[in-house]
């Protein structure tokens, strides 16, 4: 017997019981069988299925299930359809990146603390920022309705929020990607995956305290700065609770005011 979780976004939802609808349960399969055939079976077309994430990561539909995996099942990425100032083309961005505006800067850094894949440079044009958007297939983020006017702008999100942190969370709720976070495993620097090395191979001289204390580390093959599990881990690792924290409270159900 198999056991594997399942979410089913946006209209996907009118397949399904009420009872399943817009919440994460457990179905189980008797046998082998693939994640396209499982989730016709749970009712819904794979005709009208955009996306499939197993356990976080892009799949096919051919893919064997296995058991305790957690798959997410999208229709045409109605996240990206956010308002008059944002225009897209016939097929979504399957994979979201982000390309912050220039005043921005604090924002990408916790974007990338929670392995965000989010591209800045505090001297990038509205051109430039377009045409990165264009040829990455990455979304703009900026509080600038003026710049989602521009010709060619087709992907992008104007922010409410102000506060870095809040902005994070706006993005996280709006495009619903809690499922995308993966916290320390980009470079805060230069937006590279982290890549886990041996002390002997980290490529720059570590304090003494730090060569004494320390045998995990991860690099950054882009620009090779060193990071390891000292005691700023810890208040990262608060930071990104706290961003999760308010997501979850941002998506609870609210009830009726009387």
């Amino acid at each position: 017997m198999l056991t594997a979780r399942f979410r089913f976004y946006e209209e996907l939802n009118d397949s399904l019981p009420e009872e399943k609808r817009k919440k994460r349960f457990a179905a189980h399969f008797p046998g082998p069988v693939t994640v396209g055939d499982a989730v016709e079976s749970l009712g819904v077309p794979a005709g009208q299925v955009d996306l499939l994430l197993v356990n976080g990561r892009s799949a096919e539909f051919s893919r064997l299930l296995q058991d305790g995996d957690d798959i997410a099942v999208y229709p045409v990425f109605e996240a990206l359809d956010i308002e008059s100032v944002t225009r897209l083309p016939d097929r979504p961005l399957r994979d979201l990146r982000f390309v912050l505006d220039v005043h921005l800067g604090k924002l990408a850094r916790t974007l990338r603390l929670l392995g965000i894949d989010s591209l800045y440079r505090n001297d990038l044009t509205p051109g430039q920022l377009i045409g990165i958007m264009q040829r990455e297939g990455r979304v703009i983020l900026t509080r600038s309705r003026e710049l989602l006017e521009k010709a060619g702008v087709t992907h992008g999100f104007r922010l409410r929020a102000i506060h870095p942190e809040d902005q994070a969370v706006e993005i996280l709720v709006r495009f619903d990607l809690c499922y995308a976070a993966r916290p320390l495993s980009r470079c805060l620097e230069c937006n590279a995956p982290l890549e886990a090395v041996g002390k002997v191979d980290v490529p720059e001289s570590l304090p003494p305290e730090v060569e004494k204390n320390y045998d995990r580390f991860n690099t950054c093959p882009q620009c090779r700065k060193t990071y390891w599990e000292g005691s700023h881990v810890e208040r990262m690792n608060e930071s990104v609770a706290r961003i999760l924290r308010k997501v979850r409270k941002a998506r609870e159900p609210r009830g009726d005011t009387p």
